[in-house]
C-alpha cells in the first residue's frame, strides 16, 4: 500500500461517523447519511469543500478543481496534493461537519 493510500485510510478511523466507501471506482470516505466528502484517486484527495475554505485549500501550490474524468470539474470539490498530507485531515474534518447536515433522500414509492 502506498503512502498516501495509508493515510487516506487512516482518515476513516480519525474522522468518528466516517465510512469507506467507493466513488468513481475510488476509495472515498462518507457521512452516515451517505454522502461523500473525500475521494482518493491518484496518489491525491479530493474535498467537497466551500465558501473562504475552498478558497484556501484551491490557493495551495498544485491544488486544482477536482476533475473526475478529464474536462468535467465537480465544483465545490478541491483536489489537494500528497505533500499537503498535514492539512487532509483539517479539511476532511470540515467537509464531513458540512455533509453530515445534509438530509438524506428518501425514495418515493408510486
Amino acid at each position: 500500500m502506498a503512502e498516501a493510500e495509508k493515510y487516506f485510510t487512516e482518515l476513516a478511523t480519525e474522522i468518528p461517523g466516517a465510512q469507506e466507501g467507493k466513488m468513481f471506482g475510488a476509495l472515498c470516505l462518507k457521512a452516515p447519511n451517505g454522502k461523500a466528502f473525500v475521494l482518493f484517486k491518484n496518489g491525491n484527495v479530493a474535498i467537497k469543500l466551500n465558501g473562504s475554505v475552498l478558497d484556501v485549500a484551491l490557493s495551495l501550490d498544485g491544488a486544482s478543481v477536482f476533475e473526475p474524468s478529464e474536462g468535467k470539474q465537480m465544483n465545490g470539490w478541491v483536489q489537494i496534493p500528497l505533500e499537503y498530507q498535514s492539512k487532509w485531515k483539517q479539511y476532511a474534518q470540515i467537509a464531513f461537519n458540512e455533509v453530515e447536515k445534509i438530509e438524506k433522500k428518501t425514495s418515493k414509492t408510486i
